[in-house]
């Protein structure tokens, strides 16, 4: 098995998507919640669907400590402040992956971007500059992380302020059997969040005849 990764909030559906899908592909996972006993019973019950065993559930802080460098934050985004804010010394010496979009409470069709711009730019204001950010898999929904039996269907696009952790996730998610791409600095994540609403409202929409569609990047014919 590779080394652990957590995943903070990965009891809802897109952290538990998501640890089957990096289980499946051979990666350990720390499954985090502020509950350890529900991260534990979600844990054993996602090693039997995904017919692994490389998937152990802790608290939030357990899981931190559990995770070799990287630590994916899966909240809602009204718990993601306060999340990091409680871990932030724990979080010294990982990369933090940041996958939450500021939707709006009132209407997911929106985003509510913070005063920096964007979720991935307030993770890193509130750890400061000692613990990279790094923005990923932000349009990818959690009906298409939990189904097994097909593949991801759509790009990855990644963001940060330093190119070295950048590319340690870029390899992380292809383990999922994703193209990524490098997005540049943090403040990407402005557009690349302000994306998944835009999907959310054609995935919901009567005049398309698909749903839970993602981002392709196409290179031009040759």
């Amino acid at each position: 098995m590779s080394e652990t990764v957590a995943i903070l909030g990965g009891t809802g559906p897109q952290g538990q998507g998501l640890a089957l899908r990096l289980a499946r592909a051979g990666v350990t996972v720390a499954l985090g919640s502020r509950d350890a006993a529900r991260a534990t019973e979600i844990a054993s019950s996602l090693n039997t669907t995904g017919g692994v065993d490389n998937i152990s559930g802790y608290d939030n802080a357990g899981a931190v400590a559990a995770a070799a460098e990287m630590v994916i934050l899966a909240v809602p985004f009204s718990a993601h402040n306060a999340t990091l804010a409680a871990l932030k010394e724990a979080l010294a010496g990982k990369i933090l992956i940041d996958i939450v979009v500021p939707l709006s409470p009132n209407d997911p069709k929106l985003v509510e971007m913070p005063p920096e711009g964007s979720a991935t730019e307030a993770a890193q204001a509130l750890l400061g500059p000692d613990i990279p950010v790094v923005g990923a898999l932000h349009n990818v929904s959690a009906h298409t992380l939990n189904d097994l039996s097909s593949p991801i269907n759509c790009d990855i696009l990644v963001c940060g302020n330093k190119l070295e952790p950048r590319k340690k996730v870029m390899a992380l998610v292809e383990k999922l059997g994703v193209q990524s791409y490098n997005a540049g600095n943090a403040q990407a994540a402005r557009c690349i969040e302000a994306i998944t609403p835009i999907l959310i409202r054609l995935n919901i929409s009567k005049a398309v005849p698909f749903s839970h569609a993602g981002l392709k990047i196409w290179a031009p014919d040759t």
